[in-house]
């Protein structure tokens, strides 16, 4: 079927927490993954609010050499090791991808349809999750192993990286997606039966 290949790109796309600060493709190529992904995938009324910051190599690490102080001293230290020896882990790999939403774009759009402006954040949040899942799927095509974080619970870490790369003050961060070359393979995973989570009518 035609549509064998896009789902096998999906299928193949799995969660990996071992991977290198090395990368099997070029930089370029990365960028220009990222790129597509925020030109093409759709928007609620096409608001294109979706933002990505791209930080490779030294820009990767010291984000997640952020992301461990602010962990650190912000949560208890039960909590934080378990989560220390996984932000490690991340700071291994070769970058990150942050993805963002502008807010002030979505402010606008809620203020010309004011009939659906209570939905106007959730319609973004799942435009934001199908840029996470493009770019997460092309880089397992090019050989690429990531994972996907949401250290952006934390809002004095968000407000230091807009800081720190001169980013909108409106830009709300979505997920982190890591990545490097893999040097281990996805846990193992699980699924519940089908006919519990797919219905059909009409047939």
């Amino acid at each position: 079927m035609a549509s064998d290949p896009f789902f096998d790109a999906l299928i193949a796309r799995r969660t990996i927490y071992g991977i290198s600060d090395a990368s099997p493709i070029p930089d370029s190529r990365i960028e220009e993954i990222v790129t597509k992904a925020i030109k093409h995938i759709p928007s609620t009324f096409n608001v294109q609010s979706a933002r990505a910051v791209i930080l490779l190599k030294d820009e990767h690490k010291k984000f997640w050499d952020t992301a461990d102080q602010f962990v650190k001293s912000a949560l208890p230290d039960a909590v934080y090791q378990s989560l220390g020896p996984r932000i490690a882990g991340f700071r291994g790999g070769y970058g990150s991808v942050l993805f963002f939403e502008a807010d002030d774009d979505l402010t606008a759009l809620a203020a010309q349809h004011a009939a659906v402006a209570p939905f106007i954040t959730e319609w973004s949040d799942t435009s934001s999750g199908m840029h996470q899942l493009a770019v997460w799927t092309a880089f397992a095509a090019e050989g690429l192993g990531a994972s996907l974080q949401h250290y952006n619970f934390l809002p004095p870490l968000v407000e230091k990286i807009k800081e720190e790369y001169n980013l909108p003050k409106d830009w709300k961060l979505k997920a982190q997606l890591v990545f490097g070359t893999p040097v281990g393979g996805p846990l193992d995973k699980t699924t519940k039966p089908l006919e519990e989570r797919v219905k059909v009518f009409g047939q």
